[in-house]
């Protein structure tokens, strides 16, 4: 039952990779939709855009979220505890993404997910600390350190990773050009190559790449991110808790750190970017929080039989379509781009 689950795991996230790689670079797919909202001179309006970024955003954080959640029931930890500490880190983590980008990029209307997951990473055990303490009071069964790094390691990885495709919308996050690598480089990448042509494309209006082969850092990502994220899932239901969270911590800060090294957008100041030197500073203390648990509580060898009873809690289900619906107006409203709109009677149709 547990590899048929990975199996699906798989097949269901290769299917998405591969269609987000073919057709989210495609200038037809960076909005969404359009929505008039204020008149201007004459018959046109001004319009918001809504983009293919927050909508990739928001389903990939929803998806992995409910992994995590199918994990976490798998083991039978307390649903109650749980999403009062999803909706903690959430609450602070949503912020944080434009926070940490204007602090390092300097820039208004720009997000970073390397910054959020930092700062998710400083509070996670503390959190977890005092929930549990809340749930102490209420007497209500308290939640295991270590399982719930683990499913939360493991939601973050497949979030990341499947959340790189909304880049390949944007045009954010690029790789250098293959013309300014090695010839065994472009020999590799070649047919892989990502080429952006719109010009509200951030490689395209940012770094004037327009037309220009890039390496496809964005979809390698994913890949890397994903494959990490499923062999972790595989190690978490043998009940491998510890190695399933620093796999995902490891593979993920570690490649983020390398990943920087082969893009060519804008990173921050400095040789080595302070998202670099945040990789590198959350692997001792991830090391440390599932090493020396703040608290722990019993938990069962994971069934994922038993894990996709979720599927049917109404309070789950509609707390993650909800967040989802948050998440997309948060992200997907462009803040860096513009539309005007004209409405008109089609003759012959009326």
């Amino acid at each position: 039952m547990n590899l048929l689950f990975i199996c699906c795991s798989t097949l269901l996230f290769a299917m998405i990779i591969v269609l987000g790689l073919r057709y989210l670079p495609g200038e037809q797919f960076q909005m969404v939709a359009v929505v008039p909202a204020r008149k201007q001179a004459g018959s046109s309006w001004e319009g918001v855009n809504f983009t293919w970024y927050g909508l990739v955003i928001a389903g990939s954080t929803c998806l992995s979220l409910l992994y995590a959640l199918i994990l976490l029931r798998a083991a039978a930890v307390p649903l109650n505890g749980v999403l009062a500490l999803f909706a903690l880190i959430l609450a602070i983590c949503i912020p944080a993404a434009g926070t940490m980008a204007r602090l390092v990029e300097k820039k208004r209307y720009t997000f970073t997910i390397g910054g959020a997951f930092f700062c998710g990473m400083v509070i996670i055990p503390w959190a977890i600390l005092g929930v549990n303490q809340l749930l102490a009071a209420l007497q209500q069964a308290q939640i295991d350190t270590r399982a719930v790094l683990a499913a939360m390691g493991i939601a973050y990885i497949l979030g990341e990773g499947l959340g790189r495709l909304a880049c390949l919308s944007f045009g954010c996050c690029y790789g250098k050009p293959l013309a300014a690598c090695s010839p065994r480089t472009r020999r590799l990448l070649a047919e892989l190559a990502v080429v952006f042509e719109a010009p509200t494309k951030k490689a395209v209006y940012e770094g004037a790449l327009a037309g220009e082969k890039l390496i496809p850092i964005q979809g390698i990502t994913s890949l890397v991110y994903t494959s990490t994220g499923l062999l972790a899932a595989g190690c978490y239901l043998r009940g491998w808790y510890c190695t399933a969270f620093l796999s995902s911590l490891l593979v993920s800060q570690l490649w983020r750190f390398f990943s920087e090294t082969l893009r060519a957008d804008f990173r921050g100041f400095g040789t080595v970017s302070a998202y670099q030197k945040m990789s590198l500073a959350v692997l001792p203390y991830g090391v440390w929080m599932v090493l020396k648990p703040l608290s722990s509580a019993p938990t069962s060898l994971p069934s994922i039989g038993h894990g996709l009873t979720i599927l049917g809690e109404p309070l789950a289900m509609i707390s993650l379509q909800l967040l989802c619906l948050l998440l997309f107006f948060h992200f997907g409203r462009s803040r860096v781009t513009a539309s005007t709109l004209e409405f008109q009677v089609v003759e012959g149709h009326t």
